[in-house]
């Protein structure tokens, strides 16, 4: 039995390596990463806080995506990147096969995706044997933004801006029930800028100095919102797979300068919505002004 073991354990170790090599070929010709992802960089990008423990618990193995300081050892989908594992990685298949109970593994919470601490050959095995769960000890960290088991390492750049507009402009507490979100680069800071331009002139019009969060609240009242509803009504975001309401506020707001530079006079931002989509209905490349 002990020699069935074996040679079972050694089996699944070689296959582990395979299907790794395999992938890392995949990624090279897509061009995409199969890393885990790096909670370092997540922490830094997204400004994340805690930990605070949250106790055992069981956590599906599909939301473990990246580690704390082993993610070049294992790829994107926890199999074994380097030889060197085999030791480890056999001794915890082993004790599967044998139905030894090992200790809860260390996850960091962020979000709803987990970053394995302590114990990655166990999520490694875990996976290869096909688990769905596996008991952990959970201390979840505070995150201003959604992270899903989808996240990759290019949507940090995105995420990161979002929760510096988040910082910055304290929407999420002045609105809690807004969702602003681009998917061009920089489009946090031209939200930023838009929000400067906007408490300016409320400054002006009412011959006072107009504190951060009131100027937020107005923007994102009388100038985001009714273009995004709009936007949704209407549902034109059906013919631009991809992209945001935020994406298309940016476009009319885009417009709207450009009439103005021609001479024309500002209509109020729903309006502006409404023109803008009649013209992008008979004109999708109005979209790139």
């Amino acid at each position: 039995m002990v020699d069935e073991i074996d040679a079972r354990v050694q089996s699944d170790f070689f296959r582990a390596r395979t299907r790794a090599f395999f992938n890392e070929l995949l990624s090279l010709f897509s061009g995409t990463s199969n890393t885990l992802l790096p909670y370092d960089e997540v922490k830094e990008k997204l400004h994340i806080g805690g930990p605070i423990y949250r106790g055992v618990r069981t956590v599906e193995v599909g939301k473990i995506v990246g580690s704390v300081n082993r993610y070049r050892d294992f790829d994107r989908t926890f199999l074994p990147a380097r030889n060197r594992l085999v030791t480890r990685w056999t001794q915890v298949d082993r004790a599967f096969y044998k139905d030894i109970g090992l200790p809860p593994v260390v996850l960091y919470k962020v979000g709803d995706v987990y970053f394995v601490v302590d114990g990655h050959h166990r999520v490694s095995v875990a996976k290869e044997q096909g688990q769905e769960f596996i008991d952990a000890e959970v201390r979840e960290c505070k995150v201003k933004v959604p992270v899903g088991p989808d996240l990759r390492l290019e949507d940090l750049e995105i995420l990161g801006a979002k929760v510096e507009f988040l910082d910055r402009t304290g929407l999420d507490r002045v609105r809690p029930e807004a969702n602003i979100e681009f998917t061009v680069p920089d489009g946090y800071e031209r939200a930023l800028e838009h929000i400067a331009v906007h408490r300016y002139f409320m400054g002006l019009d009412q011959k006072r100095d107009i504190p951060e969060a009131e100027a937020v609240a107005h923007w994102y009242d009388t100038v985001y919102h009714p273009i995004a509803k709009v936007i949704r009504d209407r549902g034109i975001l059906s013919e631009f797979p991809g992209h945001t309401e935020g994406d298309m506020y940016l476009w009319v707001l885009d417009r709207q300068h450009f009439l103005h530079d021609q001479g024309q006079e500002l209509a109020p931002p729903e309006e502006a919505a409404e023109d803008y989509i009649r013209r992008l209905e008979q004109a999708p490349e109005l979209s790139e002004l």
